[in-house]
């Protein structure tokens, strides 16, 4: 027979039929059993040691209790007898009993954990210093990372205010939880600013290498698939030359040629959402609030199409369109015509906002101001002029150039202005102070100008683009890229989001890539590159709601939260006038704080009504004495033009 250790060793994980195969699988012990094992082992060892540690001489306590002499056990009486020792137990009080049975058995005595907590509480420290809760070492940095000081800068809003006196308790504990909750919101959108992860990278050539010098064909061959799938042309030699448009969240691009060739497509996946030619001359093309609807400046009329290349609206208060800009805030689309008129369509309601005569010829140089919505025109004699739908007349004159303007672009903070002439300057203006901070001199001018989200300027002459960078803070002296296309540039516009710069020319299209130019962190509730269609109409009805009146669009939009100090001094002459004295120029009476509930606003109101005729009563009495003396004059002059009436003159006797 086999011994049991082979039956064992041959038996298999696979149960067999007749056999029980539940047998109970060995449990890996949990860490707080392991805990208590471990508690338990140094108990014993702890045992172990004193006993080992106690003298020859020395009995243990154990053992002493061993060899006690055990008292004889006195019997009670059956029949009611008492010994002495029960006459003593009889006469013990219930504290004494308890003392004493407590003392005969220790174990029945209770221990106070706050001794024991106390006792141990150094050891616990010490324990608590080198491991965290889960028994691994503590974190070397506890709490919350600190916030730069330089992005606290950024998001920081007005300075503190002076809180109220004490007596004014509600308004204090108002004001303090206000700032706690602005003081939060500002650590949070600080924070949130370091969890951005992407970062604007610029083109670094070699030692003495001009990155102007690097082609676009090398920039495809260094960067990934991706970016490299990224330039890209569009040979369209039959209907150009083309200009072309970028929706807000730059995934869609829309192209149109002179010669009535119109398109829209998915520029990354290269996917045509629509194609068509509507057989009639194309000035300019422009995405609105949504990649769903365009328009279109034809040589006659106005026209809205759909993605699908349906037509939407023929307008035809909007004839002779040489260029557009569209408000996306405003849902307002601005356009410039041949005829002098700058004229405002609310495209949410379909309606004519306004429609104003510039009288300064054909306007072909347009562009907006993003921070406040303010449209730009260039004119034939040098001139941009400033232009809000509120006013008829200009808002700012600016005289740029001894020729005729040729482009001109603002930069998406509203700071800066960039024109171009015919006198082959090209100017950079600081439009908060309307001075010029840079000139430089293009040997054939630029034709078309155009800024990125990071700051980079494009800038066309003949077929020719040039890419400058800093050109408002340092003197440039040579371009930062520059590449050569086919046919004369006609449009440019850089692609927000992505360092792609859209160049639309006599030859079709072309898609450079300029490394540094887009803005790499979008907001995703305001212009999502990813967005499904779902999101998209959610978003066109948030946008509705929140649409900005035309009647607000001003030069500077920080006027708006600001108090009419000038209407509000006017107002109190006007009022002092009417009246005959000033009503504020007398201390009002202030009711004393109380307690108790006492000095509610009904409260202090009533009081003020109580003695409010004894601060005027003075003023009262002055109005009146006054009016009283001008009418006793009035009355003596009357008087005396009634003496001279009565009185005969030398000149009576001509009258008939």
């Amino acid at each position: 027979m086999a011994t049991s250790e082979d039956t064992v060793v041959n038996d298999t994980h696979v149960g067999k039929e007749g056999k029980n195969t539940n047998k109970k699988k060995k449990v890996t012990p949990r860490y707080w059993q392991l805990k208590k094992e471990k508690k338990n082992q140094e108990q014993k060892t702890d045992a172990g040691q004193k006993k080992e540690t106690t003298d020859d001489g020395q009995k243990s306590e154990l053992a002493q209790q061993q060899t006690k002499e055990k008292k004889p056990r006195v019997k009670k009486r059956k029949h009611g007898g008492e010994n002495q020792e029960g006459v003593q137990k009889k006469a013990m009080s219930v504290p004494q009993k308890k003392r004493k049975r407590e003392a005969g058995n220790p174990q029945r005595v209770k221990k106070k954990p706050m001794l024991v907590g106390a006792k141990n509480k150094t050891q616990e420290d010490e324990r608590s210093k080198k491991t965290g809760i889960s028994g691994g070492k503590m974190d070397p940095f506890p709490g919350s990372a600190p916030v730069p000081e330089e992005k606290l800068k950024k998001f920081r809003r007005k300075d503190r205010l002076k809180l109220p006196s004490r007596q004014l308790y509600k308004l204090r504990r108002v004001m303090a939880q206000s700032q706690v909750v602005s003081d939060m919101a500002q650590n949070q959108a600080a924070r949130q600013d370091l969890l951005l992860p992407e970062d604007a990278g610029f083109l670094e050539g070699d030692e003495d290498e001009d990155t102007c010098t690097i082609s676009q064909e090398d920039i495809t061959d260094a960067v990934d698939i991706t970016s490299g799938a990224k330039y890209f042309n569009l040979h369209l030699s039959q209907f150009g030359p083309y200009r072309l448009d970028y929706s807000k969240t730059g995934r869609q691009l829309l192209v149109g040629g002179r010669r009535g060739h119109v398109a829209c497509l998915d520029w990354q996946s290269k996917q045509l959402m629509c194609e068509m030619n509507v057989m009639e001359t194309v000035n300019d093309v422009k995405w609105l609030h949504s990649e769903a609807m365009f328009a279109v400046a034809q040589k006659k009329w106005l026209y809205i199409y759909d993605s699908n290349g349906i037509e939407l609206h023929c307008i035809r208060k909007f004839n002779d369109v040489l260029r557009m800009q569209f408000l996306p805030y405003h849902f307002l689309l601005a356009t410039a015509s041949a005829t002098g008129f700058l004229q405002y369509l609310d495209v949410s309601v379909g309606k004519e906002v306004a429609a104003i005569g510039t009288k300064a010829g054909r306007l072909d140089v347009m562009c907006q101001n993003p921070q406040n919505a303010i449209i730009h025109l260039g004119h034939s004699k040098g001139t941009v002029t400033l232009w809000s739908p509120n006013q008829k007349d200009a808002l700012v004159k600016m005289l740029c150039h001894q020729g005729g303007v040729r482009s001109v672009t603002v930069d998406k903070t509203g700071t800066y202005m960039v024109t171009s002439g015919m006198d082959k300057k090209l100017k950079v203006y600081d439009i908060r102070t309307f001075k010029p901070l840079q000139s430089y001199f293009l040997p054939a001018g630029a034709s078309s100008l155009s800024l990125s989200q990071r700051g980079l300027l494009s800038a066309a002459t003949g077929d020719i683009v040039q890419v400058y960078r800093d050109v408002w803070s340092t003197p440039v002296t040579k371009p930062y890229m520059a590449h050569r296309l086919r046919g004369p540039v006609w449009g440019l516009q850089f692609c927000p989001f992505e360092d792609v710069l859209g160049v639309g020319h006599g030859e079709g299209f072309t898609s450079m890539v300029v490394p540094g130019a887009g803005e790499p962190n979008f907001d995703g509730l305001d212009a999502n590159p990813y967005r499904s269609v779902k999101q998209r109409q959610e978003w066109e009805v948030k946008a509705l709601l929140d649409k900005i009146q035309p009647e607000l669009i001003s030069l500077d939009p920080g006027q708006l939260g600001l108090v009419d100090y000038a209407g509000f001094k006017q107002r109190h002459e006007d009022r002092v006038e009417a009246l005959g004295y000033d009503p504020l120029a007398v201390d009002k009476f202030k009711p004393r704080f109380k307690k108790k509930g006492r000095s509610k606003s009904g409260n202090i109101e009533k009081r003020k009504k109580q003695v409010g005729h004894e601060d005027t009563r003075e003023v009262i009495k002055k109005t009146v004495e006054d009016r009283m003396r001008i009418e006793k004059q009035m009355a003596k002059e009357k008087e005396k033009r009634k003496s001279f009436s009565s009185q005969k003159s030398a000149l009576d006797r001509f009258k008939k």
